[in-house]
């Protein structure tokens, strides 16, 4: 699938993007608002650099980032020209769940006790009140998700046939530029490089070991398939999101939205996911914190993901990506 038009990029003067002509290896891009991009493999004199090892020297690479997207004579080149593939390779990848208010007071709505006879006005009441609290007493929920789930922001999704409910969650994600350890949660944005989207999949249907209902959730069964975690397009820097807390999520199937919602709904935000995540793992250049995925999924509207969907995700500034579901063996 091909990115979207020019107009739909992202903020700011420049982003960084991983890209490959067709048949050739990938590379780390410096991206424009005008759909061009310039290598910046010879821009920094340096054949194997990657956006992950740029993220390494982020302090002393931004600047010169900055004078590169400013300055007109290196020649770039139309970006439709290139594949768009996922813009880094994370060493770690934290994800997190029930952060977004509504969403969870949904759930709670949703799953009450049989014997709760309450009208849903007053059970509303009560979940915003415990989602109050969570926010003011409680801990994020964050687990680990793994890196060989990425996959680029236009490629088609391969839906795995043991997966019985597939479902979709936009998210917006952090991406590290220092490593980060036990840092406050007034520091924590000091160690963010930038935003990028993340649709993180999950098979509903093995959430939950059916065997082993006592042990718990299985992540790695519902949110790791190869493919389950469309990445980009863009790393759009911190800078040109000055606030992540304002940001729309927009998830739509077929042309049909079906999320709909503005970070500020985040119980925890940015900087309290990234303070709680490196509490006890360190972060690392490139790492990615996801930051839970708002109301909307497919569980919510009763539809989950089959053959042949295209979704199309879109965050305030970070611009958009759109992938197309195929069932396994499907391919022709």
């Amino acid at each position: 699938m091909k990115p979207e038009p020019a107009s739909a990029l992202f903020a700011g003067p420049f982003a960084l993007g991983t890209l490959s002509e067709p048949d050739g290896p990938a590379f780390p891009a410096l991206v424009t608002p005008d759909a061009r991009m310039l290598d910046l493999r010879t821009a920094f004199d340096d054949r194997r650099l990657t956006v992950r090892s740029l993220l390494d020297r982020w302090v002393r690479a931004l600047p010169r980032l900055h004078e590169l997207a400013g300055d007109s004579r290196p020649k770039r080149r139309p970006l439709a020209d290139f594949r768009v593939h996922a813009p880094v390779e994370p060493r770690q990848v934290f994800q997190s769940g029930a952060n977004y208010r509504q969403h969870v007071i949904d759930l709670h709505v949703a799953h009450r006790d049989p014997a709760d006879d309450r009208c849903e006005e007053e059970r509303r009441a009560e979940a915003a009140q415990i989602m109050d609290r969570r926010a003011a007493e409680d801990l994020p929920y964050v687990f680990i998700g793994l890196p060989s789930a990425i996959t680029g922001p236009y490629d088609d999704v391969v839906l795995p046939g043991w997966a019985e409910k597939p479902d979709w969650e936009l998210e917006l994600a952090a991406v590290i530029g220092r490593p980060a350890h036990r840092v406050s949660v007034e520091e924590a944005l000091e160690h963010v490089a930038g935003y990028t989207i993340a649709n993180d999949l999950t098979d509903r249907a093995t959430v939950f070991r059916r065997d082993m209902p006592q042990i718990g959730t299985d992540w790695l069964r519902s949110k790791n398939a190869p493919g389950f975690t469309p990445l980009g397009p863009w790393i759009v820097p911190a800078a040109s999101v000055p606030d992540p807390g304002g940001l729309r999520v927009t998830l739509k199937l077929n042309g049909e939205t079906m999320q709909d919602e503005s970070t500020a709904d985040m119980i925890f935000d940015v900087a309290r996911m990234v303070s709680y995540a490196s509490r006890t793992a360190r972060l690392l250049p490139g790492d990615l914190v996801l930051t839970g995925s708002p109301a909307g999924n497919g569980m919510h509207w009763g539809r989950l993901l089959r053959d042949g969907d295209v979704m199309d995700g879109a965050i305030t500034g970070l611009g958009a990506q759109r992938t197309r579901c195929v069932a396994e063996g499907a391919r022709p």
